[in-house]
């Protein structure tokens, strides 16, 4: 259930987001979500791909400032109000997210967490009949 997620510190300048993305992409590593979080200087891309270990690599070869970091991911309907009632369900067990980001295909919803205890956080969605992806539903067999 917990998915590992590439989180690289990357200097806020032109072409470099390219960079990274055309390095991934000719190691045949697919990314599957993406967020940015950036201040002027540097920015911190978090990204679930096909392959995360491979990425690790291939990035800290190119001198990317990267590391591995653990998520899980929520799947709800993509409906009004889907994400509330998973926020409410972590919020009155006391979980507080450190940081989400989120996308949408068709009827679904996934939802990129990063809480300080992932092992509690997923107890309490199942118990709640809550669908979790599994880390194999997202990379490279």
């Amino acid at each position: 259930m917990i998915i590992k997620q590439l989180s690289v510190f990357l200097e806020n300048r032109s072409g470099r987001l390219t960079e990274l993305t055309e390095i991934l992409g000719n190691a045949g590593i697919n990314l599957s979500a993406l967020s940015i979080a950036e201040t002027s200087e540097f920015g911190i891309i978090r990204m679930v791909v096909s392959d995360p270990q491979k990425g690790l690599e291939i990035l800290k070869e190119h001198n990317f400032s990267v590391n591995l970091t653990d998520v899980i991911c929520l799947c709800t309907p993509n409906k009004a109000g889907s994400l509330a009632k998973a926020l409410k369900i972590l919020s009155t067990a006391g979980i507080s997210i450190e940081y989400m980001y989120a996308f949408s295909i068709g009827e679904e919803a996934f939802v990129v967490l990063r809480t300080e205890n992932l092992n509690e956080t997923i107890a309490i969605l199942e118990k709640n009949k809550m669908a979790i992806l599994k880390a194999c539903e997202l990379y490279n067999s």
